[in-house]
């Protein structure tokens, strides 16, 4: 079983910055591609930002393009997503998630049905 563990999330005002951590442990195979997703309250889960593990090939859903950055330590073995100019918008409960298989050659998978190991969560607070 693949464990995730986030970390990183708090409370930051508006235009503040966060980086979240997700240090992943106890895999059998190595992942082909780990996620950031989160959840705002009353909203269904939703994609932030992922990366092909071996290419390290990125990929952001529009609303945070130019405002995150989504990164890896393969010695670690840990994932981070660094988020700049934060929104109350960003308020949320952000996942890690790891899928194990193979998808596609140039379709990134972004829903959360397609993960199959996700983090507890850490929570993300941006208000005045």
């Amino acid at each position: 079983q693949v464990q995730l563990v986030e970390s990183g999330g708090g409370l930051v005002q508006p235009g503040g910055s966060l980086r979240l951590s997700c240090a992943a442990s106890g895999r059998t195979f190595s992942s082909y591609y780990m996620a950031w997703f989160r959840q705002a309250p009353g909203k269904e889960r939703e994609f932030v930002a992922g990366i092909r593990w071996s290419a390290g090939t990125t990929y952001y859903t529009d609303s945070v393009k130019g405002r995150a950055t989504i990164s890896r330590d393969d010695a670690k073995n840990t994932l981070y997503l660094q988020m700049n100019s934060l929104k109350p918008e960003d308020t949320a409960v952000y996942y890690c998630a790891d899928r194990l298989t193979y998808y596609s050659n140039t379709y990134y998978p972004q829903s959360q049905y397609d993960y199959t190991y996700w983090g507890q969560g850490t929570q993300v607070t941006v208000s005045s």
